[in-house]
């Protein structure tokens, strides 16, 4: 499950990227050195080539720095918004309970598969209770 990713790890299914930021200068053959905001203060400026990604100017792939709450860690939280999507696969001798989790950071696209039952222990308000469809 989704819960806690580290700051510029892939996640589930695609790569996470935060900024556009400016290259203020080019260190050795294959470091750069970012011009950072004050929130990303306990980032290290320098970062390798195969970290970075190019800017092609498309909004939906940049995640706003506003939704990223970085802690001292490093690390930040990912919520879940809404329940998308349920489906039922069924195995030899049990069926799997699955819903489409939409996340904080991420647009529809990114949505991801979720077990129904990890996600209503944790995020019980997600689910409508039974006795409120009745």
């Amino acid at each position: 499950m989704k819960m806690v990713m580290r700051f510029g790890k892939k996640g589930k299914i695609s790569p996470r990227y935060v900024g556009p930021y400016k290259i203020l200068k080019r260190i050795g053959k294959v470091a750069y050195e970012l011009e950072l905001p004050a929130e990303l203060a306990a980032v290290h400026p320098n970062f390798h080539i195969s970290l970075l990604k190019k800017s092609v100017g498309d909004p939906a792939s940049i995640v706003p720095l506003e939704s990223v709450a970085v802690k001292d860690s490093i690390s930040y939280e990912d919520i879940p918004v809404e329940i998308l999507d349920h489906q039922v696969r069924r195995l030899r001798n049990k069926e799997v309970t699955s819903v489409k989790v939409l996340w904080r950071s991420q647009s529809v696209e990114g949505a991801t598969w979720e077990a129904e039952a990890a996600m209503k222990s944790k995020y019980p308000h997600l689910f409508p209770s039974d006795s409120t469809l009745s």
